[in-house]
């Protein structure tokens, strides 16, 4: 029986079971069937084909990244032969076929631990030969592993510097793992080097942004642990201050976990050296200890003043004179706040958003402003996928199915890689009562909630009205409040967002950006055609290369297509549109169920939008007297109407007079708050009640 090397629990092996995917192994076998599905190996580029990438696993056995399993496009890889690479192997088929998946984890240092698998068995990195986790590491970043240090340090004795290699017997001694040093945990510990000094708890604290001028000196730093990994040599405990975070190095013995009752969050002062390796920086931990109450409320109050600081937006200018947004501008700033501190907090954000144009543009506009904020927050090679999430709602409600999946997968995330629990903000959707559930689940696990949507569900962190305006125009002055460098990259998505009657003051900023009213429109109706496909993913390098990277003939075609086979679909439901007038309302009305491709393009709700426009509210137009709410779409599917008008007409009153004639319909207002949902067996009835309440309340 052995002890796990990231949490110490006894199992047996090197691994407990819920921390397998969190270890990089290095293969040493020699034929495919000694690989363990499910595993991360190290692996290299071998070559390129037109379905894939070869990747070497160990000397032997050469596996199959398919092109399917990556998140950017073969030909934008920036690998080359011979570069390492991180995969998970997904099968080992008997043909001796190795298929494998890519991992968003791209070195070491990303991992919590690394193993050695062999054909006798898994085995902990031999010190000597254990691989750097600096070798793919991002420049800027703290190195992680100190199990083998050379280089060149001022002495603090004031002789000249050395070339002084860090061996066994000399972390012994600096560290005190001979035995007769043992750390509790909970004090620091006694260094028995006469060259290392004293550790000191009155010693001054130093930031660690000014680390970069003690390389070589003791210092003591203070803070949260953000992270802790175990490398095939020392336990590496991330710390983080109010200025910045440093990798600090603790050693037991190869592959043991350091101070296993220290997990992340935990408040501490750790005492050791500064050195560097390579270009980064790093603590040679000579002692740590958790802080007390009065210790830990001053290191939390310094980096909460300093954290709501840097998260406060800077004071910008909306993007356009629009008084929608003018009078919803605390809300704008307020939420750009709640975003920008999850980032800096190290929280995921997750937008989960309409599978609508004015949905993807609003989202992809957060999107836009965030991720530089990550990358410069965060310097691994995957944190834009740790850190950010965009997930579309194909339901345009955010019901209990969609959040059950969220808890969960939230839940999954920070047992086993320690995740802090996420910033949702819901762009489009969110704001009916059909959410409420759904947030409140979230609201049980004290997940922080941000709705840009129509009407109010109650208690959430931060919520923008869209009355009066679009997502996408709220979503586009709430990113240039998050980073307001990306001012002229979004300029024109207020515009894309607007269907129709777009804001002269929209249109405007989007033709000085280049986008005149045919690009604005390609733009808007290539968008609203890819969200139809695949509605539940983020789809987020096409919808860039539309939004963001000037592919103006992609958009143009994509338009195209979605023109052609909204033309079609309308001229086949006006073939079949029944025409009733009652009292001089029209009410015309589409059988959803029998006349359209319930499984193509375009979906009930936008082709019974575009109908409405062009057939009942050019009818309203044409009439000779001032109504302007004369006429009334309902499109009729299997156990749902949709309800389309030009005027006032309250659904909850249209679904209340309707129940009361179709008592046995079970009539209901729908999710999306624009339509009745019903019992299927009294459809015929419910129709036929419908049409005549419309008529009167129109």
């Amino acid at each position: 029986m052995g002890s796990c090397i990231i949490c110490g629990t006894s199992t047996d092996g090197f691994i407990c079971e819920s921390h397998e995917e969190d270890v990089v192994f290095e293969f040493e076998g020699s034929h495919a069937n000694q690989l363990t599905p499910g595993r991360f190996y190290r692996g290299s580029v071998d070559g390129f084909a037109e379905f894939g990438v070869f990747i070497d696993i160990g000397d032997s056995v050469t596996g199959l990244l398919h092109r399917s399993e990556l998140d950017s496009r073969l030909e934008s890889l920036d690998w080359d032969a011979g570069d390492t690479v991180y995969v998970q192997v997904t099968d080992v088929h008997d043909n001796g076929n190795v298929d494998l998946t890519w991992s968003i984890r791209q070195a070491d240092r990303e991992f919590r631990g690394s193993l050695v698998d062999t054909p006798e068995g898994d085995e902990l990195p031999d010190e000597a030969e254990a691989a750097d986790p600096n070798e793919h590491a991002v420049a800027g970043r703290p190195a992680t592993d100190t199990s083998e240090i050379t280089t060149d340090r001022p002495r603090t004795d004031g002789s000249a510097s050395a070339d002084t290699t860090a061996d066994t017997d000399e972390r012994d001694e600096t560290n005190g793992t001979d035995g007769a040093n043992e750390r509790d945990g909970a004090a620091l510990a006694e260094p028995e080097s006469e060259s290392e000094p004293e550790p000191d708890a009155d010693r001054e604290r130093v930031a660690v942004e000014a680390l970069e001028s003690r390389v070589g000196d003791p210092v003591r730093v203070e803070g949260r642990v953000a992270s802790v990994r175990q490398t095939g040599g020392p336990t590496v405990f991330e710390l983080r201050d109010e200025s910045g975070s440093v990798d600090c190095a603790a050693f037991e013995e190869a592959g043991v976990r350091a101070y296993p009752d220290v997990e992340q969050g935990a408040v501490v002062a750790i005492e050791g050296r500064v050195e560097r390796h390579r270009d980064d920086l790093q603590i040679e931990a000579s002692g740590l200890t958790v802080l007390n109450d009065e210790e830990r409320d001053a290191v939390e109050d310094r980096m909460e003043t300093a954290l709501a600081e840097r998260a406060r937006p800077e004071e910008v200018e909306p993007l356009a004179d629009d008084s929608a947004v003018a009078d919803r501008l605390d809300d704008v700033r307020d939420l750009a706040g709640l975003i920008r501190r999850a980032v800096l907090d190290s929280r995921p954000v997750i937008v989960r958003h309409d599978a609508s144009a004015d949905g993807y543009v609003a989202a992809s506009a957060i999107e836009r402003a965030t991720l530089p904020l990550v990358r410069d927050e965060h310097a691994q090679s995957d944190a834009e996928y740790h850190y950010f999430d965009r997930r579309p709602l194909g339901e345009g409600v955010y019901d209990m199915d969609s959040a059950t999946r969220d808890i969960t997968t939230m839940l999954d995330a920070n047992e086993r890689h320690d995740e802090k629990f996420p910033l949702f903000v819901f762009c489009g959707v969110g704001g009916t009562q059909a959410s409420a559930d759904g947030l409140g689940l979230l609201a049980l696990y004290d997940a922080d909630r941000a709705v840009i949507d129509d009407e109010g569900t109650g208690d959430v962190e931060a919520f923008v009205d869209t009355t009066r305006t679009t997502a996408g125009a709220l979503a586009a002055n709430v990113a240039v409040h998050v980073d307001p460098d990306v001012r002229s990259e979004i300029e024109h998505l207020p515009a894309v967002s607007f269907w129709e009657d777009s804001p002269e003051a929209y249109a405007d900023l989007a033709a000085e950006a280049g986008y005149d009213t045919e690009r604005t429109r390609d733009l808007r109706e290539s968008v609203a055609l890819v969200a139809n496909y695949q509605a539940y993913e983020d789809k987020r390098e096409l919808v860039a290369d539309l939004l963001f990277d000037g592919r103006q003939s992609l958009a143009a075609r994509l338009a195209t297509q979605f023109r052609e086979k909204l033309d079609t679909a309308i001229g086949t439901a006006q073939a079949h549109l029944e025409r009733h007038e009652i009292d001089g309302t029209v009410v015309n009305v589409l059988d959803t169920d029998a006349f359209t491709h319930r499984y193509d393009f375009p979906p009930t709700d936008l082709l019974c939008d575009e109908l409405f426009r062009r057939t009942c509210e050019d009818a309203t137009a044409a009439r000779s007297d001032d109504r302007e709410d004369a006429s009334v779409l309902l499109g009729l599917g299997e156990d749902e109407l949709l309800v389309r008008h030009g005027g006032d007409l309250d659904i909850d009153a249209v679904a209340e007079d309707v129940a009361e004639r179709a008592p046995e319909a079970a009539v209901s207002v729908g999710a999306a708050g624009d339509r009745l949902e019903f019992l299927v067996g009294e459809r015929e009835t419910v129709r036929e009640a419908t049409i005549e309440v419309v008529a009167e309340q129109a």
